[in-house]
């Protein structure tokens, strides 16, 4: 293999998350987020909306997308496939811990860079949500890693922020169903079913 064929398949493992380079030296830590939305709807809801794809019955959409490898008490092994364009896919290897109702936490295992770990914060305002996503990414090398990392950051926040905002319109969707829906004819709603819903 030449040298120019070996960088090539070096760069789509780094790409796809199939390799990651865990050196363990010039380790950089840069911040992710903060990224908030004001969502309309109970922070028991948006809980739900955030925790159905492992915690209950994941769409056939979310299916594409989010794999349970293992469950354990209040956390689950997930895998996540991201589409990052030219036909590639990233896919990433995370647990996922719950904190009901108040946050969930991400701490990367497998993926583009050694080190992640993100949380989604939920805050009670007035019957409505705060929701606030948090984190922080490292990278070894030095400048090079550093680099490395702000491609990384960027397309991770892009993805985190179509994330937050399909939960937002989701609880809203659900909770405005809810309020318009007599209590004797409600189903499959979050707070009785939390795989109800069609949350990508």
């Amino acid at each position: 293999m030449t040298a120019a064929a070996a960088g090539s398949v070096g760069y789509l493992g780094l790409v796809t998350g199939r390799l990651t380079l865990d050196l363990g030296i010039g380790r950089r830590t840069r911040a992710l987020g903060p990224q908030v939305l004001e969502i309309a709807a109970p922070r028991e809801l948006v809980f739900d909306v955030i925790a159905q794809p492992y915690l209950g019955r994941a769409t056939r959409a979310q299916q594409e997308k989010i794999q349970v490898l293992e469950r354990g008490d209040g956390m689950v092994l997930a895998a996540h496939r991201t589409a990052v364009g030219r036909g590639l896919v990233t896919q990433t290897v995370e647990t996922v811990a719950f904190a009901r109702p108040d946050a969930v936490d991400f701490r990367l295992v497998r993926g583009p860079v050694p080190h992640v770990r993100e949380r989604f914060s939920l805050t009670d305002d007035g019957g409505h949500t705060r929701l606030e996503y948090t984190g922080e990414m490292s990278t070894d090398g030095w400048a090079l890693g550093a680099g490395w990392a702000a491609v990384v950051a960027r397309r991770w926040e892009a993805t985190v922020a179509g994330s937050l905002a399909t939960v937002k319109s989701e609880a809203e969707r659900r909770h405005a169903l809810r309020r318009t829906t007599p209590p004797e004819d409600r189903s499959g709603t979050a707070t009785k079913d939390p795989t109800a819903g069609q949350t990508q």
